[in-house]
């Protein structure tokens, strides 16, 4: 039951992360500032998750998993608590930064505690109950909290997701033993890992398509209300991206297995790619059709963007199985270090051209990303290769 928690506390950390996409507009409308400007609370948002993340996982590797569960999740709720109460946009920005403080503490050890309280033979399916969590945020959560945020302002959309989390955190408390093992990788380690050159490619892959993806996706709302969507139309938009994202990662899964990582995660990164290209081609010369057209795109950027993933996942465990969980946890702040550059990249595009011209320049990122894979080599296994120890 302890495991639930953990997927409750990763749901709410996976809706606030990515509902933000649908409610800028209206944010930077309420603050009377640019959709750019905006836009910022993601690049801020993923870059402190990206920076602290391994910080912090190292900084309290001495203290029970418990304790520190308890304390990422009081932060990551006071983060959200904070962003109802911002009175201005430098007070949301920070609230944001706390936000990203406690949910890049909360992940890695979630999925460490998630195996630790699971017997030897469940332990594969905790681990997916956990993520499973981030993946029915997409579906649910994002959409869900784009309504209420549509319907009762802004500001009620992270009191949903406060909400959501001290439900998480209560449950927590009173299910989780005390003890749990704590974590044993130290700061050297993890840049041992992160220094091989094998790892290194396969970071860089991740950062260009979590760029070329979140380039878009930060402004999700802008070209969508151009077109004439109001908050309902958005809110589907965004369960037709969720839905398509969930059906991707289990697709990805599946065709890892039975085609190999590389052809797997090169047709995921050519259905991106192409997605977000025909996303501005619909918007430029499409406009009068853009209205329904352009769900085409946000479907297939989905369930592409998201097969890549596993794919990429699998290959990276494939590197050094031994020191898999730390090249893991580094990928996920390369991950967020994309959707950081990304939101900044979106907001220059926005403020130097328009939100037509989004795709392109997202789809030169994932195209950027799948040279380099396809530069790794046409190899159908990685051979594992010792990184430490």
């Amino acid at each position: 039951m302890s495991v639930f928690w953990l997927a409750l506390a990763a749901f709410a950390i996976g809706t606030e992360s990515f509902v933000i996409a649908g409610l800028l507009p209206t944010i930077a409308n309420d603050l009377s500032i640019s959709v750019s400007a905006a836009g910022q609370l993601v690049t801020a948002y993923a870059l402190t998750y990206a920076v602290g993340s391994p910080i912090l996982a190292v900084t309290l590797n001495n203290i029970d998993r418990r304790t520190v569960l308890a304390l990422a999740l009081s932060t990551f709720i006071a983060g959200n608590l904070f962003a109802v109460m911002a009175s201005g946009y430098a007070l949301l920005l920070a609230s944001r930064m706390l936000m990203a403080v406690g949910a890049g503490l909360c992940m890695p050890t979630a999925l460490a505690v998630s195996v630790a309280v699971a017997s030897p033979e469940r332990r594969g399916r905790a681990v997916a109950l956990v993520t499973s969590g981030m993946t029915v945020a997409t579906v649910i959560g994002v959409p869900l909290g784009n309504l209420v945020g549509s319907l009762f302002g802004w500001r009620a959309t992270f009191a949903m997701v406060a909400m959501l989390g001290a439900i998480a955190l209560t449950g927590l408390l009173l299910g989780l033993p005390r003890g749990l093992p704590k974590s044993t990788a130290s700061l050297a380690e993890r840049l041992a890992v992160a220094r091989h050159g094998n790892v290194l490619i396969a970071l860089l892959i991740t950062v260009l398509w979590a760029l070329g993806g979140f380039t878009m996706f930060t402004y999700f709302a802008v070209p969508l209300r151009a077109l004439g969507f109001d908050a309902s139309h958005i809110s589907l938009a965004l369960l037709v991206f969720g839905a398509a994202a969930a059906i991707g990662n289990m697709l990805g899964g599946l065709l890892a297995d039975r085609l190999g990582t590389v052809v797997t995660a090169a047709l995921g990164l050519i259905g991106m790619a192409s997605a977000l290209f025909l996303h501005s081609l619909v918007l430029k010369f499409l406009p009068g059709q853009a209205h329904y057209a352009i769900l085409g795109p946000i479907f297939l950027q989905g369930i592409s963007g998201w097969a890549f993933y596993p794919a990429q996942i699998a290959s990276i465990i494939r590197i050094d199985p031994q020191a898999s969980m730390v090249a893991l946890s580094i990928n996920a702040s390369a991950m967020y270090l994309g959707f950081a550059i990304g939101g900044a990249l979106g907001g220059a595009v926005l403020a130097a051209w328009g939100p037509s011209d989004l795709g392109w320049v997202g789809g030169a990122s994932v195209t950027m990303a799948l040279l380099v894979h396809l530069a790794r080599g046409w190899q159908a296994r990685l051979k594992p290769v010792k990184i430490a120890g």
